[in-house]
C-alpha cells in the first residue's frame, strides 16, 4: 500500500509542477466557457433578441401596408424595407436572416382567397441557410401578421365591402342553393354591410385615436413566459451549462494526456522497471488511476469554483450530489485515459484518434450545441455517451436545482463506464513496448 501511495504521490507532484501546463487546463475551459455563456446569456434586462429582417412590400395596398406595419412593431423583428434585390443580396452576405417578399396584388388575392383557397398568393421568403432554425420563427410570426393585417383591413377599410360584396355574388349565382336558405344568406350579408356602414359613420366622428383602436384586431390571447429554473426568482444563467461542458472536455483532454504518458513511460522502459517491483499489475494500474482522478477532481473544482466567483454559478441543488457527480466523472476521466493507453499503439498515433473521440463525446453530450437540435435516434444514441451524464448531472446540480436523486443516475451510469474502462485496460495493457 505504502509503494502505491508513493507512486500517486510521484505523479501528483509530476503533473503539480509544470504550472504553465497546469494554467493553461484551468485556463482554457475557463474562458471558452466565459464565451459560449455570454453567447448564450437569455437575461431579459439586455432586451429581446431581434430577428433582422428585410421586407419587399411589391403590392402597397392596404393589407399588404397593415402587415408591414405589423411586422416593425414586433419586438421580435429589426425590419428594413427595401427592393428585392437589395433584399436578397444582404441575405447572401448573411446581413440579414430573411426577406419576406409580397408580391403584386397580395390584398385583392387574399382576399378572393378566401372564399376561393386555389387562388391564394404566395408570399417569397428568402432565408440563409446557415440560419435554417430562424425559417420557422419567421413563417410563424408571417402567419400571425398577415392574418391581423387581413382582419384589420377587413374591419375597417375598404377590402371588407370587396369581400362582402363578392360573396354576396357567388351566393347570388350558387344554382345549388335552395331558394329560401340563398334568401336568408343574402340578408345576412347585406346586414353585415349596413352594419359596417354605421360603424364608419361612427368612427367618423370619433376622435382619431378612439376611430383607430375600434377596428384594430389583435390575437384573442397573450402569453406570459416562465423559465423552469431552481426557483421561481431565480434567474437562468447560462454560464452554468456552458462551464459543464467545458470542464468535460478539458478534463477529458486531461485524460488523453494521462493516457499518452502511460504510452510514452512504457516505450522509455519504465514500466518494465517498475513490474519488477513487488507489485501487481492491478496496483500499479489503480495507482495510475488514482492519481488521474484526483488531478481531474481538482481541476473541476477549480475550474467551478472561478465559475462561482466570476460568473455567478452556484450549486442550486443538493452540494452531495454536485460532489459524487464530480468524483463519478473523475474516476471516469482516470479509466478513460488508462483506456487510450490500453488500446493505443504509439503516443503520436493515440493522441489524434484519441482527440477526435473525445470532441465526439463532448458534441454527442451537449456541450456545444442543445441536444434538441439532435435527429430524434441521435438524442437516443447520446444516452449512451458517458460524457452526456456528466453533462446532465452538473447541470442537474447547479442551475436546474435538483435533489441528490437526480444525481443517482449520472453518477451510477459513469461509475459503469469507469469500472468497464479499467477492467478492459488491466486487460489489454501491454507492458513493453
Amino acid at each position: 500500500m505504502q509503494a502505491m501511495l508513493a507512486l500517486v504521490r510521484n505523479d501528483l507532484r509530476l503533473y503539480f509542477s509544470s504550472r504553465r501546463a497546469l494554467l493553461m487546463n484551468i485556463l482554457a475551459p475557463i474562458l471558452i466557457a466565459a464565451f459560449f455563456g455570454s453567447l448564450f446569456d437569455s437575461d431579459a434586462s439586455k432586451g429581446p433578441l431581434r430577428i433582422p429582417i428585410a421586407v419587399v412590400d411589391q403590392d402597397h395596398g392596404e393589407v399588404s401596408t397593415r402587415v408591414v406595419a405589423g411586422m416593425k412593431s414586433d419586438t421580435a423583428f429589426d425590419i428594413q424595407e427595401l427592393d428585392e434585390a437589395a433584399a436578397t443580396a444582404l441575405v447572401k452576405k448573411g446581413k440579414v436572416r430573411a426577406s419576406v417578399v409580397i408580391p403584386p396584388g397580395f390584398g385583392t388575392q387574399v382576399v378572393a382567397a378566401i372564399l376561393d383557397p386555389e387562388r391564394k398568393p404566395v408570399i417569397g421568403v428568402h432565408y440563409d441557410p446557415s440560419q435554417s432554425m430562424t425559417l420557422a420563427v419567421v413563417n410563424g410570426l408571417l402567419v400571425q401578421h398577415v392574418f391581423e393585417g387581413l382582419a384589420q383591413a377587413a374591419l375597417g377599410g375598404a377590402v371588407g365591402d370587396e369581400l362582402l360584396s363578392a360573396a354576396r355574388g357567388k351566393l347570388a349565382a350558387n344554382p345549388d342553393i335552395a331558394p329560401e336558405r340563398r334568401r336568408q344568406l343574402l340578408a345576412l350579408v347585406d346586414d353585415a354591410r349596413r352594419a359596417r356602414s354605421a360603424a364608419r359613420e361612427a368612427a367618423a366622428g370619433a376622435p382619431s385615436g378612439a376611430a383607430a383602436s375600434a377596428v384594430r384586431l389583435q390575437l384573442p390571447f397573450a402569453t406570459r413566459e416562465e423559465a423552469v429554473t431552481s426557483g421561481a426568482d431565480v434567474k437562468y444563467n447560462s454560464y452554468a451549462h456552458s462551464f459543464a461542458g467545458m470542464g468535460v472536455q478539458f478534463i477529458l483532454f486531461m485524460g488523453i494526456d494521462l493516457g499518452v504518458g502511460l504510452l510514452l513511460a512504457r516505450r522509455l522502459g519504465l514500466w518494465k522497471r517498475l513490474r519488477a517491483a513487488p507489485l501487481s499489475r492491478a496496483a500499479l494500474i489503480g495507482a495510475r488511476m488514482a492519481s488521474g482522478a484526483i488531478i481531474a477532481l481538482v481541476l473541476l473544482l477549480i475550474i467551478y469554483a472561478a465559475a462561482m466567483a466570476f460568473f455567478g454559478v452556484r450549486i442550486e441543488g443538493s452540494i452531495a450530489g454536485f460532489g459524487a457527480v464530480a468524483l463519478a466523472f473523475a474516476l471516469l476521466t482516470a479509466s478513460f485515459g488508462l483506456l487510450i493507453a490500453a488500446l493505443g499503439k504509439t503516443p503520436e498515433a493515440t493522441r489524434g484518434l484519441a482527440v477526435f473521440v473525445t470532441l465526439l463525446l463532448v458534441m454527442l453530450s451537449g456541450a456545444w450545441v442543445p441536444s434538441f437540435v439532435f435527429p430524434e435516434w441521435l438524442q437516443t444514441a447520446s444516452l449512451f455517451v458517458p460524457s452526456r451524464w456528466a453533462v446532465d448531472g452538473l447541470d442537474a446540480m447547479t442551475w436546474r436545482g435538483l435533489g441528490l436523486e437526480a444525481a443517482l443516475a449520472p453518477v451510477g451510469v459513469m461509475l459503469g463506464f469507469a469500472a468497464a474502462f479499467a477492467a478492459l485496460a488491466l486487460w489489454r495493457f501491454d507492458w513493453e513496448e
